[in-house]
């Protein structure tokens, strides 16, 4: 096995790779193949990389730097990128009337890849920007890569919404680089460790206005309401797998920022209002999600909405901190990009099935397609966070960790939440596979190449529910000492 930094330089040098070869080829079954290698071997290398890095390396000048955090949001980017991969060959094979220009969705969907893997890599907050804007740039082709006028009018809103709120992180970052020129001077490396050390020295209000922008520009971007408004039509009119990297990838690329501002201001003794705000954009995120889920009427819409609903919960994971708090939402981020791949991928095989995004169309989904039908359920009981998958055991240690704390409310709020998510979301389930049969039976075959990311999908939620190893408990302890949040007061 190459060492930590060789393996990121691979890691980066394959989806790089993919894109001029998939241009400059032009068969769209080369490209799929391509991309396909490329992803398999990011997750080769990435899925040990947690384990193989026991502290903070910095290399290229010090631009580059991988931690134990930054391994664990590549791990999830790398098993999000490797399904979305498979899935797309059989998803995009049954569409005739993007035949013609595969090769360029493949170019994209790699520096789509490339972009959510450069992004926990940054050790400058400055760069980290660019990553997260340079992920949106690409995302949008891809969000409105059918060229329909919901698909493009989606990659329109989400440009604008989630511009408007990086222009706002960036702001916060400039702000938190002018913090730290009263102590270094005017010009300085900024890097995240120089703004944990310089923080204690910082007034507090230019840090507590710098922490704040950030939270709402970043925010944006990892779908947490009010600032989630770009999310539902993004997701829902973009090709299935492009949904499922949006969802299961990118906003944990996004989530990482917001946990590293956050300590850097426990750094400075100042963490219990952004532990705090992160409780209270939680708590908000999941009430907007129960009551979006339980009146919709499209399937991925109603994914969308779930991931809105769990990026909320790993909000408040980070709000409550402490290393309960820490795992159980790092815990979560995995489960959550593994499920919502399952659940994208679902409803993409049933969009076609039955030539219809709307749910009300769907019927009898179990008794036409008994393997994919039987799976989708499984990841829509898994998904409200039910016994014995794996985000139970995420969603019930994130509880613990509120009630260890003095939030013990915004615990009980938690709670009541999920029950009736759970209760909204498996009511559109019951309809669509114990409905009245459709008036036109769905005519459409699913491929092994579109079954065989769900069985991966599901088989590690499955396994992680009823066996947690001790090393992976172990890391999560690992990361929560080395990411310093402490738990909310």
């Amino acid at each position: 096995m190459p060492s930590p930094i060789a393996s990121i330089t691979l890691i980066l040098a394959a989806p790089a790779a993919v894109i001029p070869l998939s241009l400059a080829i032009g068969r769209p079954r080369w490209a799929e193949y391509l991309n396909l290698a490329a992803a398999l071997l990011v997750f080769v290398l990435g899925a040990p990389l947690p384990w193989r890095v026991h502290g903070r390396v910095v290399w290229g000048h010090g631009y580059l730097m991988i931690d134990p955090f930054g391994a664990w949001v590549t791990l999830c980017t790398a098993a999000v990128y490797l399904l979305a991969s498979l899935y797309s060959i059989g998803y995009l094979r049954g569409m005739t009337d993007v035949r013609d220009t595969l090769h360029r969705y493949y170019a994209l969907f790699a520096a789509f890849g490339l972009t959510m893997l450069l992004t926990p890599l940054q050790n400058n907050p400055g760069l980290y920007w660019i990553c997260v804007d340079l992920t949106t740039i690409v995302s949008a082709f891809l969000v409105g890569f059918q060229r329909q006028p919901e698909s493009i009018e989606a990659a329109w809103k989400y440009i604008v919404l989630v511009s408007a709120g990086l222009s706002l992180a960036l702001l916060g970052t400039v702000l938190f680089y002018w913090g730290g020129t009263f102590t270094l001077g005017p010009t300085y490396a900024m890097t995240w460790q120089s703004l944990r050390a310089v923080a204690p020295h910082v007034p507090p209000p230019l840090l507590m206005l710098s922490f704040l922008l950030v939270l709402i520009g970043f925010g944006t971007k990892v779908g947490l309401a009010p600032m989630h408004t770009w999310l539902p039509d993004a997701h829902s009119e973009g090709p299935a797998p492009i949904s499922a990297m949006l969802s299961g990838a990118l906003l944990n690329c996004a989530m990482l920022g917001l946990v590293r501002y956050l300590g850097v201001l426990e750094h400075a003794g100042l963490g219990a209002l952004p532990h705090m705000l992160l409780i209270v954009f939680g708590l908000f995120s999941l009430l907007v999600a129960a009551l979006f889920i339980t009146r919709q009427t499209g399937a991925k819409r109603l994914m969308a909405y779930s991931s809105v609903e769990h990026m909320g919960v790993v909000a408040l994971g980070f709000g409550f901190g402490g290393p309960l708090g820490v795992a159980g939402a790092l815990f979560h981020m995995l489960n959550h990009s593994l499920n919502k791949c399952l659940m994208f991928f679902g409803a993409g095989n049933m969009m076609h099935a039955y030539g219809s995004k709307d749910m009300r169309a769907m019927r009898r989904v179990g008794d036409y397609f008994p393997v994919t039908g039987t799976l989708w359920l499984a990841g829509a009981v898994a998904i409200t966070g039910t016994p014995p998958f794996a985000l139970f055991l995420s969603e019930f240690t994130i509880l613990r960790a509120g009630f260890s704390t003095s939030q013990w409310w915004a615990a009980l709020g938690l709670g009541a939440l999920l029950i009736v998510i759970f209760i909204g979301f498996l009511a559109h389930f019951r309809r669509m596979f114990y409905g009245a049969a459709p008036d036109h039976p769905p005519h459409r075959t699913v491929s092994l190449w579109q079954t065989t990311p769900m069985w991966l999908s599901l088989l590690p939620l499955l396994v992680l529910g009823l066996w947690l190893p001790h090393g992976l408990w172990a890391l999560f302890r690992h990361i929560a000492a080395g990411l310093r949040v402490g738990a909310a007061p």
